[in-house]
């Protein structure tokens, strides 16, 4: 299914020259003059991505992304700059408002097409993870709350929006566990210290997943810290209106039992992890994954940020660069800038 672009530039020449290259690449593009008429077509024309220029007329791109960040249909879309300014201060506002990505003017073609490509495989991925953790139907009923995405729906229309930056505190182990969150942007980190002080991470969730609960009839604290990975937006509902949901929808208290369930063994297969597999299995196993999505062979070329392949992998990403530098010397990947090349398939497979 062909993709569609939204390109938001000022420049005709630089627009149109731009919208051509992404055609000849067989994506469908929507232009827009200005941050104004961007907005208007980015809600009405619903694109698989935005690419917006930040020093424009009437409304700049952190204003249009601001707005979008804001509105239901349109918060999920990613989001590239795209700037002549390369200061940066300039590149750090734009990463920290939350866009996905920022490519600086001159660039290449095959720099744009990969950071839309990378962007839209990261979704791919994330997608497809979060559809092999719940298959739920839609129901009849909806004035019964019978599964996960029922509920989700309840937080999305009566929970209250928690709005974070990257690095901030949700909860502290220890503090009252008053709120059960569910993530509309972003990711979460939740961890916990060991006797020496060594930080051990004990989940990392991803949109439009729960977290936060501990018990959902007893006053137990929070077992575990949490803080936001880049910007997080997020709905919480109490613990109190959660308890009067599961004793009038009982059903939904099973969709939950087979959810905690699961968080059980997700915690044990990390442990498992841990213990049995290696820092390269999960690197060579992410790489696989986005040269799966962007439909590369083996010799091509496929442009990922450090920072995306971290998160993806569950690593820290100082960890996950050792790791790729280990890759490159043994053979098994080239590296030049943001561009990664498999050169050795086969042997990724095996270390997977």
């Amino acid at each position: 299914m062909t993709k569609k672009v939204l390109l938001i530039e000022d420049d005709a020449i630089l627009r149109e020259n731009t919208a051509e290259l992404l055609e000849f690449s067989n994506y469908e593009v929507i232009v827009a003059s200005n941050g104004e008429i961007g907005v208007e077509k980015a809600k009405s024309e619903n694109p698989d991505i935005i690419v917006c220029d930040i020093m424009m007329p009437v409304l700049d791109g952190y204003g249009v992304f601001e707005i979008l960040s804001q509105e239901e249909d349109t918060k999920f879309i990613p989001f590239i700059f795209l700037s002549a300014k390369t200061e940066r201060k300039d590149v750090r506002k734009g990463m920290e408002l939350g866009a996905d990505d920022y490519i600086t003017k001159p660039f290449s073609e095959d720099e744009l097409v990969n950071a839309i490509k990378s962007r839209l495989a990261k979704v791919s991925i994330l997608n497809d993870t979060r559809e092999k953790r719940q298959d739920v139907s839609p129901q009849n009923n909806p004035d019964e709350i019978r599964t996960l995405n029922d509920l989700k729906n309840f937080f999305d229309d009566y929970g209250e929006t928690f709005d974070y930056q990257h690095g901030d505190v949700i909860y502290e182990e220890g503090q009252n566990s008053n709120y059960i969150y569910l993530i509309l942007k972003g990711v979460v980190k939740c961890y916990k210290f060991d006797e020496q002080g060594k930080e051990l991470t004990t989940a990392l969730h991803n949109e439009d997943a729960l977290f936060g609960y501990t018990s959902f009839i007893q006053n137990i604290p929070y077992q575990e810290t949490s803080t936001a990975i880049r910007n997080v937006k997020l709905v919480g509902i109490s613990k109190d209106q959660l308890k009067e949901i599961l004793d009038n929808n009982h059903k939904i208290t099973l969709e939950l039992i087979q959810l905690l369930t699961d968080d059980l063994s997700s915690v044990k297969d990390q442990l498992l992890q841990m213990a049995y597999s290696s820092v390269n299995k999960k690197t060579a196993s992410t790489l696989l994954k986005f040269a799966e999505k962007l439909n590369g062979k083996p010799g091509d070329s496929i442009t990922i940020s450090r920072n995306d392949l971290a998160s993806v992998a569950g690593i820290a990403t100082e960890t996950l660069i050792r790791t790729m530098s280990t890759f490159r010397k043994e053979g098994l990947i080239e590296i030049e800038g943001r561009n990664i090349k498999i050169l050795d398939i086969k042997k990724l497979q095996e270390i997977y």
